[in-house]
């Protein structure tokens, strides 16, 4: 192809001038989130080579399923291109590892071919956005961000171009921590099981930004773990994107696709699925029997007291591991509000030696018990946020080092720092509990529930 795109795997861009030039989180090879998840559909050959072809390679986030190490062994020869995130984790980690690494300027476009320029937007919560111009029309990969204060500027910079696409996670919502159980051992519905038609979503999100066509992206995977595969029954297929799209102003595109400029061409790539077996999780080096030994329950324990935050929202974390409870105490008066953790001890101890305990809870093999008031947003926003994005990956566990690094990311853009913050704590808690009472008072695929939801765009929109 000489100028163009295509898409492929789970949120694998590939960008092309007279040759390829750059791919966005390559996930070729191997399972990601302990063995949990694998690729949905095969990577045909050709894609397969013309990857390995791309002299750059755009890593949005250290998810395993962005961030795939076996996936990037292939790719030495390529420069890696990073965010700017507070922390630098990725951009350390790889580097220790002997790869190329450039660190994007925010906001600011780099060439890397004649008619191939990128502009990077990290945010706080360690995710970034890519937008890319090809000879005149714009790209904007979202891949698993969500506005975090940068909507106005991107919707900003997606009015200049004619001809726009929007790659953005979307889904019924599987793609997160769902395997929650109740205290006496029943496992509790997850929001993804109302099945909310991806196409209505996808049609307002296009129109946020004002794009004139959207792509499914970021949200294609299995679950293959034969204690992850019950979540199954939550994950969104190719036939589910279209259902209820409706809009005047934006097209939906098929996932995987060849988009050609030259000849102002689009071409399926139709990729075979995946059938797949369970995998029994001693595969991954998980035996649910084995208990922690003494070293590692004080490494767990030291891991989760050195994030301050946590002792000002929770009386306690248990983890249980082989049917052996370990407590840490954060309020030795008080023992009302916590969370339980069921996993097995391998992932676990793993997830706590390497600092990437975000993968275990998308893994959604180890069972979460929350105990007391949490409100609709369960681990968020006062668990998930400051373990795995700030701790994990910004490197900020006290509160100076949460202070510098809020500091830092309101330094970047102060305007949308105060957006970012009104939409983590107004709009999406807002936006979750609505739907919540609508979907109790009106059936999700009646005309009043779907003309509420556009008012809630509109006014979401007019707000940010």
């Amino acid at each position: 192809m000489e100028l163009g795109f295509e898409t492929i795997g789970n949120a694998t861009l590939i960008c092309h001038d007279n040759g390829p030039v750059l791919v966005t989180d390559p996930w070729t090879h191997g399972a990601a989130y302990f063995g949990s998840w694998t690729l949905s559909h095969e990577i045909p050959e050709e894609q397969r080579d013309t990857i390995q072809r791309c002299q750059y390679v755009w890593l949005s986030h250290g998810h395993p399923d962005h961030l795939s190490m076996e996936s990037l062994e292939p790719l030495r020869e390529a420069t890696v291109l990073v965010p700017n995130h507070f922390g630098g984790r990725v951009r350390d980690d790889l580097r220790s590892q002997g790869f190329s690494v450039h660190v994007l300027v925010d906001r600011v476009w780099t060439q890397l071919s004649p008619r191939i320029r990128v502009m990077c937007i990290p945010d706080m919560n360690q995710d970034a956005v890519l937008l890319v111009d090809v000879d005149g029309r714009l790209l904007v990969n979202l891949n698993d961000a969500s506005d975090r204060g940068w909507g106005r500027f991107v919707r900003g910079m997606v009015r200049r171009y004619d001809e726009s696409y929007l790659l953005a996670l979307s889904g019924y919502g599987d793609a997160d921590m769902i395997n929650y159980f109740t205290e006496d051992g029943q496992r509790i519905e997850p929001y993804a099981a109302a099945k909310t038609p991806v196409g209505r979503t996808i049609a307002r999100m296009s129109e946020f930004y004002g794009v004139r066509h959207f792509v499914p992206f970021s949200s294609m995977h299995k679950y293959q773990r034969a204690d992850s595969i019950w979540a199954s029954r939550y994950t969104t297929t190719l036939d589910d994107y279209p259902r209820g799209f409706e809009s005047s102003t934006c097209t939906l595109l098929p996932p995987f696709i060849r988009r050609d400029f030259g000849r102002d061409d689009t071409e399926l790539i139709n990729p075979p699925e995946r059938a797949l077996t369970p995998v029994d999780p001693k595969e991954f080096g998980d035996d649910w029997g084995e208990l922690l030994e003494r070293e590692e329950s004080h490494q767990l324990r030291q891991y989760f007291s050195t994030i301050e935050h946590l002792g000002s929202v929770l009386d306690f974390l248990r983890f249980r591991v082989g049917g052996q409870d370990h407590v840490i105490e954060f309020n030795h008066r008080r023992f009302r509000r916590g969370i339980t953790f069921e996993a097995p001890r391998n992932s676990l101890m793993t997830a706590v030696r390497y600092q990437v305990f975000d993968d275990l809870l998308i893994g959604n093999f180890m069972k979460t018990t929350l105990h007391g008031d949490f409100g609709e947003g369960r681990l968020y926003p006062d668990f998930s946020p400051y373990v795995a994005k700030y701790a994990d990956n910004g490197k900020a566990r006290s509160r100076n080092e949460l202070k510098t690094y809020f500091n830092e990311y309101r330094r970047r853009d102060p305007v949308g720092f105060l957006r970012g913050k009104v939409e983590a704590h107004c709009v999406r808690p807002l936006q979750t509990q609505s739907a919540e009472l609508l979907r109790s008072l009106l059936p999700s695929d009646s005309a009043a529930f779907r003309a509420a939801k556009e008012t809630f765009w509109k006014v979401r929109r007019a707000l940010l």
